[in-house]
């Protein structure tokens, strides 16, 4: 683990919904994409900013603003893809569209490609490996497939509950496969060779009935596919493998009494993603029936590493909700996060 922690706080003077890195050009400049929305005159956007590391010549952390866009509505999911110089922003909205644009991180400016409508009430999305496949998820129990070609894009519905389940995040985990989470702390496997709904589901048996969670965030790592990490209500973190399918790994919650100790936040836990910072340094400990380090934040300010088994990892502790963060891809050392009281906050760990 970091035997050092680096912490910037910047300020801002508008809500941010959801942000993400884009990829890094240079040693000392980072782009970050971000969703905001402004109360103040209701306007919702996208901002692509600049980090400049203090080992620059400016010999302090400064974060610019290089570009923004409005959007139709306010933003609800936030990704990108990562193989490019001109990377793809996906973003989908509360009025049920998807929105596809190009950064530019050269000149510093974005470009919209195309949108879908009629998506109904995306609560996520997620971008395929090769950046040209999307799917979306909501709270309306509506599951659709995107596809870019040539610049345009096209849609189709993959399953349609109808109301009769609401879904909060999806995740690919390979060209034809992804997962779903959702009410009840419910996971459903899809796989569109096999359509007309998923081809595996796991339900919570561990509430008992005391509790309807929601599942907020799913992640997979490329390395274990056959195991989807996801984070949801009441400080919950758990693990599903598929090669058993109807036993969870609890990681956390406050509702299972031999984790309660182990569980850095006893509120929603928006985001969990892999960390494979963590993992790195502790790689030959890792067996293959151990779940990989992971990340979260927290509705009462938590970010932390937890693992299977061990005392959380607290990172940041702050007075608001911490809403989504991300972890750079290309040096996992770096942080960013958005905190609930207008502010971004960038942890750097050595």
């Amino acid at each position: 683990m970091a035997s050092s922690l680096q912490i910037h706080h910047f300020p801002q003077d508008y809500y941010i919904d959801s942000l993400r890195w884009l990829p890094q050009l240079s040693t000392f400049h980072h782009h970050i994409i971000l969703a905001s929305f402004h109360s103040d005159s209701s306007t919702c956007s996208l901002r692509l900013l600049n980090f400049t590391d203090e080992n620059s010549t400016s010999n302090a952390p400064e974060l610019t603003l290089q570009c923004s866009l409005t959007t139709p509505s306010r933003i609800t999911s936030l990704k990108t893809s990562q193989n490019s110089s001109k990377p793809l922003v996906v973003a989908a909205t509360f009025s049920g569209e998807l929105l596809v644009y190009t950064a530019d991180l050269v000149n510093g400016s974005l470009e919209f490609v195309d949108l879908v409508n009629g998506l109904g009430r995306v609560k996520g999305i997620d971008v395929s490996e090769n950046g040209l496949e999307f799917v979306s998820v909501g709270e309306d129990g509506r599951v659709n497939w995107v596809g870019l070609d040539g610049g345009k894009l096209s849609k189709r519905r993959v399953f349609d509950s109808n109301g009769l389940v609401s879904y909060g995040a999806v995740k690919w985990a390979s060209p034809v496969e992804f997962v779903s989470g959702g009410l009840g702390f419910g996971l459903q496997w899809w796989d569109q060779r096999r359509p007309g709904g998923p081809v595996s589901q796991f339900k919570a048996n561990w509430t008992r009935g005391t509790t309807s969670g929601i599942v907020h965030s799913i992640d997979i790592h490329p390395s274990r596919k056959h195991t989807c990490l996801a984070g949801g209500s009441s400080g919950t973190v758990f693990a599903w493998d598929l090669r058993w399918q109807q036993q969870a790994i609890m990681l956390s919650g406050v509702g299972t009494s031999d984790l309660s100790a182990l569980s850095p936040s006893e509120s929603d836990v928006w985001e969990v993603q892999y960390d494979n910072y963590t993992a790195s340094s502790n790689y030959r400990n890792i067996s293959e029936s151990r779940v990989l380090p992971a990340m979260i934040c927290s509705e009462d300010g938590i970010l932390a590493v937890i693992e299977q088994g061990e005392e959380p990892i607290e990172l940041l502790a702050e007075p608001c909700a911490i809403n989504s963060f991300d972890i750079n891809r290309q040096n996992p050392s770096d942080i960013v996060c958005s905190l609930e009281w207008e502010s971004i906050a960038i942890l750097t760990r050595s």
